[in-house]
This record gives C-alpha cells, structure tokens and sequence, in this order.
C-alpha cells in the first residue's frame, strides 16, 4: 500500500511532526506486522525520527545544522540553497519503522518528522506499508 501526502511549511526551517498521519495511515491499511517506510522525494528537504513532546528539540536541531552547515559559505551552487541540500543529504530522505501488533515501534518519546530546510514549500512525501 503507498499513499501520497501533500504538506505547506510555513517557514524556511522547521521540522513537522507528521506522526499523527502515519499512524492513521497504519490503522487504515489494517496491517499487523511488516515494515512502514516514510520517504520524500525533495532534494532540500528530509525526514527523520526524533523527540517530539519537546519543541525545543526541533529549534535545537536547526539550531546546531545551522551552526555546522551556515546558510552563507563557499558554496558555487547558484541557486543559493546549497546549505539546504547538504542538510538534506545528512539527514537522509527516509525512514523505516517496525510494524508490530497494529503499532508503529517507535520509542516513547520519538516522532517522524518532516524537514523542512528550503522553505516555505509545497511539498509531499510517501508512505509505503508492507505487510510481512
């Protein structure tokens, strides 16, 4: 099972809680055990599982990037967003979750999260189930 979703970020960075959707996703595909896959097709953007009772976790994280990836440098990309794609690339454009008695196994205090580094956008990401 793969379903498309679109997603507006509001700011040039943030990280979005997308969890709530994927956990949807999984009740409506009605799968028990197997593998879930969260992936997003954008070169300036990620994904990835972290903290997310927290908000602070999420400005830390831009926070610390910026620090190590400045927005400004040597860059010879010429559209300007060259911070924005290495960003993208250390965080990687997906995730895998374990699927285990209808429950995503993540930790109790872990999320998935949309980064957003290139923005505001429209942007989209898939989510693939399957069943084992």
């Amino acid at each position: 099972m793969l379903k498309e979703y679109s997603l507006s970020t509001k700011k040039n960075q943030e990280l979005v809680d997308i969890t709530p959707l994927i956990k949807k996703a999984l009740i409506e595909s009605k799968i028990n055990k197997g593998l879930l896959t969260v992936f997003c097709p954008h070169t300036t953007a990620a994904i990835t599982i972290n903290e997310n009772a927290d908000p602070d976790v999420k400005s830390d994280i831009i926070y610390e990037l910026d620090k190590i990836i400045p927005k400004i440098d040597n860059y010879k990309h010429s559209e300007g967003n060259s911070a924005a794609h290495i960003k993208s690339s250390l965080l990687g454009p997906s995730e895998t979750i374990i699927i285990e008695n209808g429950q995503l196994v993540l930790g109790t205090w872990q999320g998935i999260l949309f980064c957003e580094f290139d923005g505001p956008r429209n942007r989209k990401f898939f989510v693939k189930l399957c069943e084992k």
